[in-house]
């Protein structure tokens, strides 16, 4: 070995990252490597293996509780067991972004914007807001002049934006409306977060919980939901997996609940009807605002 390459590859007394003294294979300070030189592309690949498929075991630790185990994965990281899992918000990441890339390679219609039919009728509309004759439905076409009606008079901007968007053809409409909820829908789902760990704060209040292991398992729970969606997209065709699975999804966050929180079943049960309905409305409240966002603003 020549001594530039022996200079490479030797211990630094000083860590180049923050200027400590060091004395081992990681800097004290900071935690970085002290073992310096130029990484090969076998070594970038095991990098990547190592944080983003876990090669060491840490995501197969974490799918195991994940999926068969409610709850166990939360209390896990709750009670200090955390190195051998892979950390919450990038399971959750991961999970979510898998799930909106297969929903949108699948090729469901999530959004179904205006519709034609065989016998288009002319509808009034107020001055300055008559659609063209396009072939829409009578119904479409009075939402249309009504929204346009009911916006110009709070935001003549956003009626504008609102009239061109509904002026285009029905495909196209419907293509700019699957592109702006793949955009910013998940986005709206993750801003939820915090809003699913305070309703679960709110329904333990007493409990002596502090918000983050709330939060904790808000990222778990929804990283869990995100798998079962994926796995039920995945099974097309398998009709029997995708009961499995949802009967699985369904019944997966109360035991949880109880794995987490204690208590009985009758009340986890009360809980959760509860946090379903506040999570689904807000659900709902996030990702139409969202969407709006994206076409009107």
């Amino acid at each position: 070995m020549t001594t530039d390459a022996l200079i490479e590859h030797q211990h630094a007394a000083t860590c180049k990252n923050c200027g400590a003294t060091t004395a081992g294979n990681f800097c004290h300070q900071c935690g970085q490597a002290t073992h310096l030189h130029v990484p090969s592309a076998r070594e970038f690949l095991h990098e990547f293996m190592a944080h983003y498929v876990a090669i060491e075991g840490k995501l197969w630790n974490s799918l195991k509780l994940l999926l068969f185990k409610p709850g166990l994965l939360s209390r896990e990281y709750i009670e200090g067991r955390r190195v051998r899992y892979v950390e919450p918000l990038r399971l959750y990441l991961s999970f979510s972004i898998i799930f909106f890339a297969m929903m949108k390679l699948s090729g469901v219609d999530i959004i179904n914007v205006g519709g034609r039919t065989d016998a288009p009728a002319a509808i009034s509309a107020p001055a300055g807001t008559q659609p063209p004759q396009t072939g829409e439905s009578a119904e479409f076409l009075k939402v249309r002049a009504d929204t346009v009606a009911w916006l110009g008079k709070r935001n003549p901007a956003v009626a504008e934006r609102a009239a061109r968007f509904l002026d285009l053809p029905e495909a196209q409409r419907k293509e700019t409306a699957k592109r702006v909820f793949y955009s910013y829908t998940p986005y709206a789902i993750f801003l939820m977060m915090p809003v699913f760990a305070l309703y679960l704060k709110l329904l333990y209040l007493g409990k002596g919980r502090r918000y983050g292991e709330h939060f904790l398992f808000a990222l778990h729970s929804n990283a869990f939901a995100f798998l079962m969606l994926s796995l039920f997209i995945a099974a097309d065709g398998w009709n029997f997996v995708r009961f499995v699975l949802l009967t699985w999804l369904l019944f997966y966050l109360p035991t949880a609940m109880r794995r987490v929180y204690g208590g009985g079943r009758a009340m986890t049960a009360l809980r959760w009807i509860v946090l379903m309905f506040l999570h689904l409305v807000t659900l709902v409240s996030f990702v139409v605002t969202a969407v709006l966002s994206g076409l009107l603003l």
